[in-house]
């Protein structure tokens, strides 16, 4: 017990240590001033930058082009009938997605009558008793919305594979000629970056990249999530899409690292343009590898573990086998992640059974007769090909901190979650410092 007494005197210590820094280096002026949730409509002025706190430190928000008036802004302002509007799941306190734990704080606070939680999609069916926690649980425990799609898909004469229904625990895959699949919002951030680094040749949009262009990802998103009778006008999709290239999110400070000033942490350095790949990453930590005079105790401790994450994340070979969308070869994290990519490959993710309230499909390729079961088709469900069912358009890292749960599906609850997964689905054998490691190195994206 006194072991613990010590430990939370030496965590309260540093968080009280940590705000008066952020105090200090921000001109005096209190460093949490960011809005927890943004309503659609609020009519407020979102800052040239903003702070959100988060469980590790702060995620910051930059608008490269300054200051922007929300009011009457198509990307703030609901464009259908439900009181959405693009913000609703685009929340600049989660990294320009949503957390987990603000959509059940939101619950809480709006008893459930937050436009977040439409029957549309932000309950787990439209049929269910909509005045019920229980029938938006996924949306509350996972931050998952429902994704309906057309089977078959229009533009697939013959897919070369047959979808059954194994389970349906929320009743809403009882029609025969609509999918519906459950996923996490995407991060509308740091856009530029992604279109301009490597494998942008062709950028997709959405987990499945089913949309080809940021307009018709708007155009889509206004007409299914807001429920809107008419796509946005040529005025409402210039605003959206001139807000959406010049937003950048990363986290920008920790609790135990304070605020980052290395040449590729931060959201200053995306803005700038001083970090094309998340590859140049790998060579910002030196000055954490050192063992400065003035970085000590838990620090210095922590910075070195972040060092060591980015050794691990960008040195630590290990077989990349029985991914479809990526070929068999000796590679390391950043093989497949890197600032650019928008290609999708399945790692398995869509394949773990038993994730409680979602759906199981068993999917037979008419060719072989090969059978498998997934909780999300993914891209097969765009292609209507057997070679793409369970593959996920590869995520952004940054902000991480700011939007657990991490998966397309929500399968990881935190970000040690996120690392023993790709150790036990690689068999990378991570020791359990190497764990810790990786896992903080992820945390100041």
């Amino acid at each position: 017990m006194g072991i613990l007494r010590n430990q939370a005197a030496r965590a309260c210590a540093l968080g009280f240590l940590y705000l008066a820094l952020m105090n200090a280096q921000s001109g005096g002026r209190a460093y949490a001033t960011g809005e927890a949730w943004w309503n659609a409509g609020f009519g407020s002025v979102l800052p040239w930058d903003e702070n959100y706190d988060n469980p590790d430190g702060q995620v910051t928000i930059k608008n490269r082009t300054g200051a922007i008036r929300t009011k009457d802004h198509a990307f703030f302002d609901p464009l259908g009938t439900n009181g959405r509007a693009c913000v609703t799941c685009h929340q600049p306190a989660s990294a320009m997605s949503v957390a987990a734990a603000t959509i059940r704080q939101r619950w809480i606070d709006s008893k459930g009558k937050d436009p977040v939680f439409a029957a549309f999609d932000g309950s787990d069916c439209p049929s269910l008793p909509q005045e019920a926690a229980a029938s938006h649980s996924l949306t509350i425990e996972r931050g998952l919305f429902r994704i309906p799609l057309p089977w078959p898909p229009k533009s697939v004469a013959q897919p070369e594979f047959k979808i059954e229904v194994v389970r349906d625990p929320n009743g809403c895959n009882s029609n025969p000629t609509t999918v519906s699949v459950y996923r996490r919002p995407r991060v509308v951030a740091n856009l530029d970056t992604l279109l301009s680094g490597p494998g942008s040749d062709a950028p997709v949009f959405m987990a499945d990249g089913r949309e080809p262009s940021l307009e018709s990802q708007a155009t889509n998103a206004a007409l299914g999530h807001e429920q809107s009778h008419r796509p946005p006008t040529a005025e409402q999709l210039k605003q959206i899409l001139e807000f959406e290239k010049q937003i950048y999110a990363a986290q920008n400070s920790d609790i135990r690292a304070g605020l980052f000033k290395e040449t590729a942490l931060g959201v200053e350095n995306l803005a700038r343009g001083r970090t094309p790949t998340i590859s140049t990453i790998a060579v910002s930590f030196d000055p954490w590898r050192r063992q400065v005079p003035e970085v000590t105790g838990a620090q210095r401790e922590f910075r070195a573990s972040v060092a060591r994450g980015s050794d691990l994340f960008f040195g630590r070979t290990f077989a990349i086998r029985n991914v479809s969308g990526a070929p068999a070869q000796s590679g390391t994290c950043a093989t497949c992640h890197n600032a650019g990519t928008t290609r999708w490959m399945d790692i398995g993710t869509t394949s773990w059974q038993s994730i409680e309230g979602l759906p199981l499909f068993k999917i037979t390729c008419e060719a072989t007769g090969a059978v498998s079961y997934t909780q999300d088709p993914g891209r097969g469900l765009i292609s209507g090909k057997c070679a793409d069912v369970g593959a996920i358009v590869v995520q952004q890292f940054r902000g991480l901190a700011a939007r657990a749960p991490y998966f397309s599906n929500g399968l990881a609850k935190d970000l040690e979650s996120v690392v023993d997964f790709y150790d036990y689905r690689f068999g990378i054998r991570y020791s359990a410092q190497e764990r810790r490691d990786l896992a903080n190195f992820l945390r100041v994206l």
